[in-house]
């Protein structure tokens, strides 16, 4: 496994390479090969000629010639005619921009969607899942990582996660939410979603997959044959509960854990592996279903392999249809079509769009003119010999999907069962005429697949152009390019006209705003003066009496003054010259004995509350403010005179 420095490394490499710029799609490209870049290389550039020697596998690969940068200074380049030949910089070290990782958290009937930084911490995404789901982080467990367990100190980056992740919160300490009875509660288990976690054991791979708890056993093993090519009555299991004894049963009654469940699948060993293996030791026993299968299940009895019947592939045998017969939403079918489509064709596809043909119109055509497109409908049909080759060639290729992306609203929809044909031939009907709906339905299965190109008009949608399957990646492109062309200059149109309109409209709602607002101005200024009137009455009365108060305040103080001594007194007596902010000075004779209390009474009782100036002396520069009020004069060392000077507190 490379470590971090030599991944740096390796992504610096095969982005001088490849030319691709973003580091998410890098990053995802490599970890999909393991991060060898030379398998790396070869997946994205076409391989015309050329032999290319792997310093990570040390095989010879066929593929494009190119130097690496950790060779380039060592070893020269090798003769080669290939297409590609990029002469790459010298290695660096690539300082990556922090990656932002999304998480979909599930906790019993609720999902939390986290985004961070791959620079924070297990822990991080805990404490924000404490917020969300009010459950302390001591009590929770973060399921779902594909390394297993985790600290909460561990950083996301060094974990080397995907963009999207999906993980799920137990709870073992915490008391399932009450049902008021079992009934209610079965009823509640069949309207939730479980994950099952299926771990493939030959290969080692896991599935995450969603199920209803309407859902029945036998459906989750039918689905496992379609992902692993396992026959149902050949498929050896672990981990289903001990109430899980029918295949009939739904997954809400079987007992599984809820929301995730973790379950083992394997290929039961053939009858004469299975009589050695028990001649040589007693087999471990588990779940084994006894479901009917396809006719081609029992090939394996007889020494063939179920996957390689007429030395065709399990998958070619079956496949998953890409969209569901008699489907009610088309959102959901074509959530089917897109993970199906990725599952045999891989991610890199155009992004299909998920909702029905009128939704994708609104998106495509009924916004404004600058940000309309063009709408391209993949017409997916399985039996056709052209499909594969259609869909890994072409339709899957980088430039066209980049293409389709920046410039196209992509829709697809399959045609392979007469009812889903059916029901595309209504809506083409419906939107673009009979025509059009005659044309498509007098295609030949080998001439599918098709993609047809549709431009928005002001009264109806045109069909600019029928693709058909047997086309080149070259072919395609100028026709999407033509179909651009004709949309581009229309646009322009559609623009101009739009612009105009908004002009004449702008100028009908600047003066129809101008009139409401000199009315709400003359309303506001009138409302304003009024307002203003009471205020400065309002202020008024309060300033009044404010300043009674303090009057009243600085009477009381004056008179609770005790008297003046005289300057010739049986007692030491200390005399205070105090300076004003204004330069006025208050002189004042108190006994030495006297408390400084008395002194901030009485230059309270000058107009100056202590708790607005502060009282300072000068040598030393202190603030007399804050020494202790119910000390003497003589005590605070303002004895036998003393200057003081008010300042305002801020």
């Amino acid at each position: 496994m490379a470590s971090n420095m030599d991944r740096e490394m390796i992504l610096a490499d095969f982005q001088a390479c490849t030319g691709i710029e973003n580091i998410d799609e890098a990053i995802t490209l490599l970890e999909q090969n393991n991060w060898d870049l030379v398998a790396a290389i070869n997946g994205v550039i076409p391989q015309e000629n050329g032999i290319l020697q792997s310093e990570y596998g040390r095989e010879t690969i066929p593929g494009p010639a190119f130097v690496p940068a950790s060779h380039s200074a060592s070893a020269p380049a090798p003769s080669s005619s290939s297409a590609f030949r990029p002469v790459m910089p010298s290695r660096q070290i690539v300082e990556r921009q922090p990656r932002m990782l999304d998480f979909r958290v599930e906790y019993r009937d609720r999902n939390v969607d986290v985004v961070l930084e791959d620079s924070c911490t297990v822990g991080e995404i805990k404490q924000i899942l404490e917020n969300e789901l009010q459950i302390p982080v001591s009590k929770m467990l973060l399921k779902g990582w594909k390394t297993g367990d985790v600290e909460d100190s561990m950083v996301l980056k060094s974990l080397h996660l995907p963009k999207n992740n999906s993980l799920y919160v137990l709870t073992p300490d915490l008391p399932p939410p009450s049902s008021s009875s079992h009934a209610g509660a079965l009823q509640e288990s069949l309207n939730q979603n479980f994950m099952l976690i299926i771990t493939h054991r030959e290969v080692q791979r896991e599935y995450n997959l969603n199920f209803s708890g309407s859902s029945t056993i036998q459906e989750v093993k039918r689905n496992v044959y379609d992902l692993t090519s396992i026959p149902v009555r050949h498929q050896l299991w672990e981990g289903w509960p001990a109430s899980a004894t029918d295949d009939s049963m739904c997954l809400a009654e079987s007992g599984l854990s809820y929301p995730c469940h973790r379950l083992t699948v394997g290929r039961r060993s053939s009858p004469a592996q299975t009589r050695e293996q028990s001649e040589e030791q007693n087999t471990d026993v588990h779940m084994v279903s006894d479901s009917d299968g396809d006719d081609f299940e029992d090939a394996t009895e007889f020494g063939v392999d179920d996957g390689e019947v007429f030395g065709m592939s399990s998958s070619a045998l079956r496949k998953s249809p890409m969209m569901p017969e008699n489907a009610e939403n088309e959102g959901d079918a074509l959530l089917q079509f897109t993970a199906e489509f990725s599952s045999r064709y891989g991610d890199c596809h155009p992004v299909f769009f998920i909702g029905s043909l009128e939704a994708a119109f609104q998106e495509a055509f009924y916004v404004k003119a600058r940000d309309r497109k063009l709408l391209a409908i993949y017409l997916h049909h399985d039996e056709s010999v052209l499909t594969n080759v259609f869909c890994s060639q072409m339709l899957c290729a980088e430039s066209i999907v980049s293409y389709l992306s920046q410039n196209f609203i992509t829709w697809a929809w399959d045609l392979t069962k007469d009812t889903n044909r059916a029901r595309f031939l209504t809506m083409c009907n419906r939107h673009f005429g009979s025509v059009v709906a005659q044309t498509i339905r007098t295609q030949k299965t080998d001439q599918f697949p098709l993609f047809l190109i549709i431009m928005g008009k002001r009264s109806s949608n045109e069909v600019l152009n029928v693709i058909q399957g047997n086309t080149t990646v070259d072919e395609l492109m100028m026709r999407l390019m033509a179909a651009m062309e004709i949309f581009t200059a229309q646009q322009q149109e559609d623009i101009k006209d739009e612009d105009e309109r908004e002009a004449r409209e702008n100028v009908k709602r600047e003066q129809d705003e101008a009139y409401r607002l000199s009315l709400e101005a003359d309303r506001a200024k009138r409302e304003a003066h009024e307002r203003e009137m009471a205020e400065q009455f309002r202020l008024e009365q309060i300033r009044k009496e404010q300043e009674e108060e303090r009057e009243a305040i600085r009477l009381s103080l004056e008179q609770a003054l005790p008297p003046e001594p005289k300057e010739e007194n049986a007692e030491p007596v200390s005399k205070l010259r105090i300076r004003t902010p204004s330069g006025e000075f208050l002189e004042r004779r108190f006994l030495a004995s006297s408390k400084l209390q008395i002194v901030f009474d009485f230059v309270a009782s000058k107009g100056f509350p202590w708790d607005e100036f502060k009282l300072l002396s000068t040598f030393p520069r202190r603030d007399v403010t804050q020494l202790d009020p119910n000390k003497s004069l003589l005590e605070v060392k303002l004895f036998p005179q003393e200057t003081l000077f008010l300042e305002a507190k801020e």
